[in-house]
Order: C-alpha cells, then sequence, then structure tokens
C-alpha cells in the first residue's frame, strides 16, 4: 500500500484485461472472417453448379429447338414455307425477350453477397459502440 497503487487493483490488472478485451476481439474478427469464408465457399460451389447446368440445359435447348424447327419447316415447306420460318422465328424471339426479362428480376430479387456477414459485422460496431458509450458514461 505504501508504493501507490490502490488495495482493491489486483497486480496486473489493467495489462490482463487488456489482453482479455484483445483476445476476445481476435476472436470476434477470426469468427466473423471464418463466416466471409464459408459464405465465398458455398457461392463459389453455388455459382459453379449453376454454370455447369447452365451450359448443359442451353446446349440441350439448343439442339431440341434447332431439331424442333427444322421439323416446323420441313411440314410446311410446301405450302406456307415462308409464314412456317416468321413464325418460329417469332417464337425464339419472344422466348428470348421473356428469359431475359427473367433474368433481368432475378438480378435484382438475388440477395447481396456475403449479407450475413455484413449484419453481423453491422451487429458487432452497434455492440461495440453501446460498449465503448456505457464505459465513458458511468
Amino acid at each position: 500500500m505504501s508504493d501507490g497503487t490502490p488495495a482493491s487493483a489486483p497486480a496486473g490488472g489493467l495489462r490482463r484485461a487488456l489482453a482479455r478485451a484483445g483476445s476476445s476481439a481476435l476472436g470476434l474478427v477470426r469468427t466473423r472472417l471464418e463466416l466471409a469464408w464459408v459464405e465465398y465457399l458455398e457461392l463459389r460451389e453455388r455459382t459453379f453448379s449453376q454454370l455447369v447446368l447452365t451450359a448443359v440445359a442451353v446446349m440441350s435447348l439448343a439442339v431440341a429447338v434447332l431439331m424442333a424447327s427444322a421439323l416446323v419447316v420441313v411440314l410446311f415447306w410446301d405450302t406456307h414455307r415462308i409464314a412456317a420460318l416468321a413464325v418460329v422465328t417469332l417464337v425464339y424471339a419472344a422466348i428470348g425477350a421473356g428469359a431475359l426479362w427473367r433474368l433481368k428480376a432475378e438480378g435484382r430479387a438475388a440477395p447481396a453477397p456475403f449479407a450475413a456477414t455484413l449484419a453481423e459485422l453491422e451487429r458487432d460496431g452497434q455492440w461495440l459502440s453501446e460498449a465503448m458509450r456505457d464505459r465513458t458514461n458511468p
């Protein structure tokens, strides 16, 4: 007590408290980075899967459409070949426009990448600012 330290303060208390706070902050950052990494891996896997399925679907449907178009034109070749070609063309144009419209709508409705990570970081920031405010205003 003669060295000027208060009787209630344990030896190394501030240093130990700062070490625990630093360790907690590091653990918090590590958890958030792990969450971001998991979200990234999920997004990468989902994107690759969608890309492969899209390629298979496009190739298969392109062949089917080509064969169906040829069938329609061959069936009407002797009587209405120009009309058959015009109808087939208009059908493809309508399908393409509908697909582009749907793609645009889905793009607007898709959640932002890393939304869960950003939400957690936002909550962490709010918690930290509240904790700091509580410490400065006893």
